[in-house]
């Protein structure tokens, strides 16, 4: 069925991969976007479908490069289903969903699986990373060319690192030479220990046992050398301090394949945001200290930090309403991912234009996608920006089958109005209230 032109009219552009911004209108057509008019006013093809954006910022759609996603085998936290419908209303229109799965994605027929239900369900892209191990175990290695022929994006162990030297350097030749993407859990487990949340000052007053920095910096340089040898791409999923900041500004300095994601939570969140043992705010790798969290942001600014992710991980109320130490890492964060980035631009930190760079252009190129530019020819994945739009989030509303959000009850500015994956809207806000279209 061929598909009416939409053309959107009366925007204000923004295109991260140029950084041009400017009033325009843009004409949409079979799934594709086949023309930009800068500052003119095109006439409407006949028949189509006319959409006033009202002057709100018209931006490529959001790309996540970490999501977890419950199916299969933990439908009850999150389904193919809820998560995309969580992500159009954030205005995310391309996410990588984690392979700690119910079984592992560490076989072509489970990323076949994925795909076809991502199909069937699913309102936005869903593009599913591999295990690098067998089981998520860290001791046998999948086999990357038959994953990557059946549709794997990249390789992980999710929310587990490689800890075996060994098999990391080999997980990097083998993406050396089949061109894979290896995306580690920066996090030394044995340094991990039983630590629930940054080590320092405020764990003491807690009372609780702390992680410190050199649990994701030991693991990280290891990573590092071990590029440097083999030479394979690799991306650190994300980073959480400042002394991991500077190992990659080293890295990136040398020439290596080096990349690096931080957390939104990292980027905006503070160890002072726990508050009196808030689970909500118990996290993988946990929120640092507020010096950590400012370098973090000049990274961003700098370019030593590649993209901004989620950290999408729902847990259910059994395994959060605990006492915190006994709480389970992780929290929800696909649909807040751009009204808490957005705190960035409101407090003057970070560029708007280099906001949605690191959300959009730059995850799909680490990926070799063509999403993320506002092109003529480029995928009709776009997101209608309020930045301006005042709301105090209320996790009744959201749209994911889990609740637990870090920023439940916060006062968040600007939210996604309008997403469209494909040519097609799969989300639009209606006075004032999320609808799915």
């Amino acid at each position: 069925m061929i598909s009416r032109p939409l053309l959107l009219m009366n925007a204000s552009l923004l295109d991260p991969a140029t950084s041009r911004e400017g009033p325009g209108h843009v004409l949409v057509r079979d799934g594709r976007i086949a023309d930009i008019a800068w500052g003119a006013s095109p006439a409407a093809p006949e028949g189509a479908e006319i959409v006033d954006c009202g002057g709100h910022v018209l931006s490529p759609g959001l790309m996540d490069l970490r999501a977890f996603v419950g199916e299969p085998g933990a439908e009850h936290r999150e389904t193919l289903a809820s998560a995309s419908a969580a992500a159009a209303a954030g205005g995310v229109t391309t996410l990588v969903c984690m392979p700690d799965t119910n079984p592992v994605i560490d076989g072509p027929a489970i990323v076949d699986f994925v795909l076809r239900r991502a199909r069937d369900t699913a309102c936005v892209t869903v593009l599913p990373a591999a295990a690098i191990t067998k089981g998520l175990a860290g001791q046998e290695m999948t086999e990357f060319g038959l994953l990557q022929e059946a549709g794997a994006v990249a390789f992980t162990d999710g929310l587990k690192a490689v800890r075996n030297a060994q098999v990391m350097r080999r997980a990097l030749t083998y993406a050396r030479d089949f061109d894979a993407l290896l995306m580690q859990h920066v996090e030394e487990p044995d340094l991990v220990g039983e630590g629930v949340m940054n080590e320092g000052e405020m764990a003491s007053r807690l009372g609780l046992v702390g992680i410190p920095r050199e649990a994701e910096t030991v693991m990280l340089e290891r990573d590092i050398r071990l590029v440097r040898l083999t030479g394979g791409r690799y991306h650190a999923a994300m980073i959480s301090c400042a002394d991991s900041v500077e190992i990659v500004r080293r890295a990136k300095h040398d020439g290596l394949p080096v990349t690096c994601g931080a957390s939104v939570n990292n980027l905006v969140l503070n160890e002072g945001d726990i508050g009196h043992y808030r689970t909500f705010c118990r996290l993988s790798p946990p929120l640092r200290h507020e010096t950590d969290r400012l370098a973090l942001v000049e990274a961003l600014n700098e370019g030593v930090i590649d993209v901004i992710v989620s950290d999408h991980n729902p847990q259910d109320v059994e395994t959060k309403r605990l006492p915190f130490a006994e709480a389970a890492d992780g929290a929800l964060g696909i649909e807040t991912l751009l009204g808490a980035a957005l705190r960035l631009v409101h407090t003057g930190d970070v560029a708007l234009p280099r906001l949605l760079e690191a959300l959009t252009v730059t995850p799909a190129a680490i990926l070799r996608r063509e999403a993320g530019r506002l092109a003529v020819g480029a995928p009709a994945d776009l997101v209608l920006i309020d930045p301006d739009l005042p709301y105090v989030l209320d996790k009744r509303r959201l749209k994911s089958r889990s609740k637990n959000s870090p920023f439940d009850e916060a006062r968040l500015q600007g939210a996604a109005i309008l997403t469209m994956v494909g040519g097609r809207i799969v989300f639009r806000a209606v006075q004032g209230t999320e609808a799915a279209a």
